[in-house]
């Protein structure tokens, strides 16, 4: 019986910690060429919104782990995902450009500040000291198969919707079956915040003995100056970028390989169903070995395949040589996505500053929320060619050497 209360905990924090995104990210990913058109906005304007996104966020993450540390789990997940779907009632309406990036600011704060820090204290919790890449492993490969699936299933709506041999389909149209789409996610994710409400356990988390909540900022700054935390928060930021980067992936076979928008699409959806397998195999793996010494070859195989992406070698070869690589540098993104808040065990940072540690990690290392999506439409542009994905996953490849040294400093700082 404590087994099976043991799985469906998991199973909750899973799915909220993807259903809490599926708004402001997964949507845009699958159903973008649509909501370009339902909401006459530019690349550059959705860009300029994901960017409001990642700026509260980012303050957000800061505050959100002294929150985690002073309440429980269920309460913070539910309320975070209750917010989120408001946010997305308010898009079914199709709001002017302006109104949406304000959702997105919103969902900044809605997705993150009760929500981020509760998610990661809770599965470190979940686990002990001898199975975090276990733990870790399974929630991003879980959200990965979550994510997944429901991508798998919006490239369906779109299939069904909007065939191939169809032709002017009506702008009325095209906004009718949005509102459905994201009416349908929106009741998703409302669900889910009642599920989690009764399934997680009071137990989830250890209750702070202080009864008032407070902001103790001298712990936070006598964490922040250990070097094992900068070197934490570099990791996690160069892994985000490089998982940020898998966003183009799917244009590059549509772009680059003449993909049709269905074919690009299930390509991505390809790719987003390797990170389940990467992230609960090296999880697994890393609870027979040391976490944080997984990290070093991951960054190294991000290293070696963006570069040759970025050299051009397959400019004249065969569609698979440059398609494995993409395979590679998939693997080793969603890899460091099930290590990189695994390695909080071996800073030995206590339980209970869990939320505080993982605040501040998190400000540095998602700030790619911010800039990822501008640079890489910046990068690209209009109409980009094989040229323009080359300059970007050369210029890319600094990421992953620096993600690689900040590995090699943070194994030295905990010894």
């Amino acid at each position: 019986m404590q087994k099976q209360h043991k799985f469906t905990s998991m199973f909750a924090l899973i799915i909220a910690g993807e259903a809490i995104f599926l708004l402001p990210f997964i949507l845009m990913r699958v159903f973008k060429p649509v909501i370009r058109e339902a909401f006459l906005i530019s690349d550059a304007q959705i860009g300029e919104a994901q960017a409001l996104y990642g700026i509260t966020a980012v303050i957000s993450y800061f505050f959100g782990g002294f929150i985690a540390d002073k309440w429980e789990a269920r309460k913070l997940l539910s309320i975070s995902l209750i917010l989120t779907a408001i946010g997305g009632f308010w898009m079914t309406m199709i709001p002017s450009i302006f109104t949406l990036k304000i959702l997105y600011a919103f969902w900044g704060v809605s997705t993150i500040l009760l929500f981020w820090a509760s998610l990661i204290k809770a599965t470190r919790q979940w686990g002990n000291s001898h199975n975090q890449g276990l733990s870790f492993g399974l929630l991003d490969g879980g959200r990965g198969f979550f994510a997944a699936t429901i991508a798998l299933f919006g490239a369906a709506i779109l299939t069904y919707f909007f065939p191939a041999e169809a032709v002017n389909i009506t702008i009325d149209h095209k906004v009718q079956t949005l509102q459905y789409i994201i009416g349908t996610i929106t009741a998703i994710v409302f669900l889910v915040s009642l599920f989690v409400w009764f399934v997680l356990p009071k137990e989830n988390v250890i209750k702070s003995s202080s009864k008032e909540f407070q902001f103790d900022f001298k712990q936070a700054f006598q964490l922040m100056k250990k070097r094992k935390v900068i070197y934490h928060s570099l990791i996690i930021f160069c892994a985000y970028c490089a998982y940020k980067l898998t966003g183009t992936y799917g244009t590059y076979a549509k772009d680059v390989w003449n993909y049709s928008l269905e074919e690009a699409t299930y390509f991505a959806v390809f790719i987003q169903y390797l990170r389940p397998i990467a992230a609960i195999t090296v999880g697994w793996i890393a609870d027979k070995f040391v976490p944080s010494k997984l990290i070093i070859p991951c960054f190294t195989i991000l290293i070696i395949a963006s570069a040759i992406l970025g050299m051009g070698f397959f400019h004249d070869q065969l569609i698979y040589l440059s398609f494995t690589f993409f395979i590679f540098m998939a693997l080793g993104t969603y890899a460091l996505r099930g290590l990189y808040f695994a390695i909080i065990e071996e800073t030995k940072t206590p339980l209970q500053l869990t939320g505080t540690l993982v605040g501040i990690i998190s400000v540095v290392g998602f700030t790619p929320d911010i800039f990822m999506s501008l640079f890489i439409g910046y990068m690209l542009g209009k109409g980009p060619t094989i040229v323009e994905y080359q300059n970007l996953y050369s210029l890319f490849t600094i990421i992953p050497i620096i993600g690689l040294l900040a590995a090699i400093g943070f194994r030295k700082a905990i010894k």
